[in-house]
């Protein structure tokens, strides 16, 4: 049985500091790391191998996959980055507290930004300190660094790198672990599940639980889902 573990990197910094993050390159905190290791012990305690592993050019997804092998004691995994795993660019939300932002432009309206599937939060300017277009990583790829970014506009980024790299790859029986963020996973789970447009809005992933896909006969419809840590999953909405 071939499985696919999705898991959301530890909280970061600015989690914790209740900040919008998008594309900003920030760390996880000590809570974090820890999460991650738990989420390491989780997969590690599930007795299953895994073959390679996917993740984004952000720090925090990357040191949570780090921190996640190294208590697996599969640090030797090959490990594919990608820009296309990124986190949602929440545009000129970037930086800004979440609850400040909501007392000035009003709960609702920060609702639909942050909720939506199709509707992108205010683009970031050019002059905006948290700019990522000049930024090497994107740069030598030419990748055009959006301004902002809806759900929709996510998952269109990541719908071409899960059909040419993980669906692949699943379909030839590989098992893979993905440590990414919280929307790019989410567009993932839309895709592997056909989540719809209003139900993929109260998807929540939770920072450092193992999403578990099992899929039979080398298909890529899963045939179970679960979350590893299922009492830290039970107050979750239900994915349907």
């Amino acid at each position: 049985m071939t499985r696919l573990a999705l898991v959301r990197h530890g909280q970061s910094q600015w989690n914790l500091d209740n900040r919008f993050t998008g594309w900003v390159d920030v760390d996880l905190t000590e809570k974090g790391r820890a999460e991650a290791e738990k989420a390491g012990a989780l997969l590690r305690a599930t007795g299953r191998e895994f073959d390679a592993c996917h993740t984004s050019v952000q720090k925090r997804a990357i040191r949570t996959l780090w921190i996640m092998l190294d208590e697996m004691d599969r640090m030797w995994l090959p490990v594919t980055r990608s820009w296309r795993l990124n986190e949602r660019h929440y545009g000129a939300l970037t930086g800004l507290n979440k609850k400040e932002t909501a007392e000035k432009h009003g709960a609702e309206q920060v609702k639909i930004w942050r909720r939506s599937y199709s509707t992108p939060p205010p683009p970031m300017t050019p002059d905006n300190p948290y700019n990522m277009a000049d930024d090497p990583r994107y740069r030598a790829l030419g990748v055009d660094v959006p301004a902002a970014e809806s759900l929709q506009l996510t998952l269109e980024r990541v719908a071409p790198y899960f059909e040419t790299e993980i669906a692949p790859q699943l379909k030839d029986g590989k098992s893979l672990i993905i440590a990414a963020h919280g929307n790019s996973l989410r567009a993932l789970v839309k895709l592997l599940l056909n989540v719809s447009d209003d139900d993929i809005v109260h998807v929540e992933i939770p920072t450092g639980n193992p999403l578990l896909f099992e899929f039979e006969d080398r298909s890529i419809k899963p045939a179970t889902v679960r979350y590893l840590d299922e009492e830290r999953a039970a107050e979750l909405p239900a994915i349907k």
